[in-house]
């Protein structure tokens, strides 16, 4: 353990950025030289580990100087002015906002809810908190067997339900996978084993088919004058294969992308090449096509998917991507606080999953620059609130809502934000990103509080449909209006989203 290894994880640190790495690495390691972990190690192990993670995320120096104190002002007795006098405002704006994550000591419910809305009011004032805060949880789950029994299940469950799905919205699959897995374990245990046997059984069968195919895969693309690619494969992970077999009748020979091969490719018009290439040559089951690259996820991957007929009895998913959405598909929000010069709208045609994050972060707190920031990030988050996602503003209504009933706090976390999303469009073609079993009523509240208290109907994919009808991915919904139009109490029980119930009862209550 050294700070080498994390320099050698950054992207040509300069000689200024090592100084202030190895000025915070020797402070945390003498302010924590007295503590230790559960595990019997030094305490300073578990701060060097979570900046390690921010290095192989590819943060920059602010934010891995950040991680290795990020206990310092709680564990360490080290006082704020202390933290800014040697390291600077930013730095400590990071800490801070770390510590006030977990400084909250309620008992039951009442701890859970309050850590969460800390963590939504950190989220929504730089996200570098919340991603100090991803590496930090992923360290103590990594070293959770040490934790006493009573509490590794409770700590793996909010990994599960909060934090793994955060890691998820926010496009950084190379923790929520992690996260993902690391928690099952602990939360189903039975369920864990299960799948566990069931994947390396099936993953050795795969395998061998997998990588016959890739070599007639890139015979076919040569033929079609294709060579400028790269392949390799992806294993589903356990928690994700898990939630899929309880989808499918715990029948794992309907899942057809336990293991997904994948072809990189250097531009965007390359990927449709490819697409095109491959079902000249091999036949695609009708369904499985997906453009993630006009249409991007809610976390906004980005690629081409289709499943074929490899013409020897089995079926293969593919994903086309270029080498930056395949960065992008790993790192997410993380890749755009990497050191080196943001790439966000270079001429490839791809803007990269998080162009909306632009305006998620200023350019600046306390007069004075962020060095981690995406270039050209000036909009304060909630100054103007453009091109932010719907879920992040929602999250943050959540946090300034007084809401006395807990459990609904949690259910309505749950449904509203970490539960499976369907895309559905407006008749011009707009994306609305909404929970899956949504109704028309949801959609129309989705597009403005107005449209869902004057809908008097709905068409979807050009037939009139019923409130309670239930969307699917990909529909196109028109919602009718008449100003004389209110909503009424029957309405709620054809919601799904938070947003739409709330609006509804307030339209309702305001018209007794």
């Amino acid at each position: 353990m050294s700070v080498e290894e994390i320099l050698k994880l950054m992207d040509s640190p300069t000689e200024e950025d090592k100084e202030l790495i190895r000025k915070a690495y020797n402070f945390a390691e003498t302010a924590h030289q007295s503590q230790k972990r559960y595990s019997g190690e030094p305490y300073f192990v578990h701060a060097f580990e979570t900046a390690k993670i921010l290095a192989e995320l590819g943060l920059g120096t602010i934010s891995i100087s950040a991680g290795l104190l990020h206990d310092i002002l709680e564990d360490a007795g080290v006082k704020p002015e202390t933290i800014e006098k040697e390291f600077g405002k930013e730095i400590l704006f990071l800490v801070e906002g770390v510590t006030k994550l977990g400084k909250l000591r309620y008992h039951g419910a009442e701890r859970h809810i309050e850590s969460l809305r800390k963590l939504f009011v950190a989220m929504s004032q730089d996200l570098r908190v919340l991603i100090i805060k991803l590496s930090d949880r992923l360290h103590n789950m990594r070293t959770l067997q040490y934790v006493p029994k009573e509490k590794q299940k409770r700590i793996a469950s909010e990994t599960l339900e909060i934090y793994a799905p955060l890691a998820y919205r926010l496009g950084i699959r190379k923790l929520n996978r992690e996260l993902e897995d690391l928690s099952f374990s602990y939360v189903y245990p039975k369920e864990y084993e299960e799948t566990k046997n069931l994947l390396k059984q099936k993953k050795k069968e795969d395998l061998e088919h997998l990588e016959k195919f890739s070599k007639s895969i890139k015979k076919g693309l040569a033929k079609s004058e294709i060579t400028n690619i790269t392949t390799d494969y992806r294993v589903k992970n356990l928690y994700s294969l898990f939630q899929k077999l309880k989808r499918k009748d715990n029948d794992i020979e309907k899942i057809y992308d336990i293991l997904a091969l994948r072809v990189i490719v250097p531009e965007v018009e390359d990927c449709y090449k490819v697409l095109g290439a491959i079902h000249a040559i091999w036949r695609p089951l009708p369904g499985r096509i997906k453009d993630y690259i006009a249409f991007p996820k809610p976390n906004g991957y980005h690629g081409l998917h289709t499943t074929v007929f490899t013409g020897d009895g089995n079926i293969v998913e593919i994903q086309i991507r270029t080498q930056e959405m395949h960065h992008d598909a790993e790192y997410g929000i993380a890749s755009h606080f990497a050191y080196k010069k943001n790439t966000l709208g270079k001429k490839s045609g791809y803007v990269g999953n998080m162009a909306w994050f632009k305006q998620f972060l200023p350019s600046f707190i306390f007069g004075e620059p962020i060095k981690d920031s995406p270039a050209n990030a000036t909009t304060v988050y909630g100054a103007s609130g453009k091109g932010v996602p719907n879920w992040v503003k929602d999250l943050a209504q959540f946090e300034k809502s007084d809401n006395p009933d807990q459990i609904e706090f949690i259910d309505n976390l749950k449904t509203d934000f970490f539960s499976n999303r369907i895309f559905i469009f407006t008749p011009k073609g707009d994306v609305i990103d909404l929970p899956i079993d949504s109704s028309p009523i949801d959609f129309a509240y989705a597009i403005h509080s107005d449209i869902g208290n004057h809908m008097t109907g709905a068409k979807v994919n050009g037939k009139m449909a019923s409130f309670d009808q239930k969307l699917q991915n990909g529909d196109i919904v028109e919602i009718i209006t008449k100003e004389s139009a209110h909503p009424n109490i029957k309405w709620l029980e054809f919601a799904k989203t938070t947003m739409a119930k709330k609006h509804i009862k307030g339209a309702v209550e305001g018209k007794k």
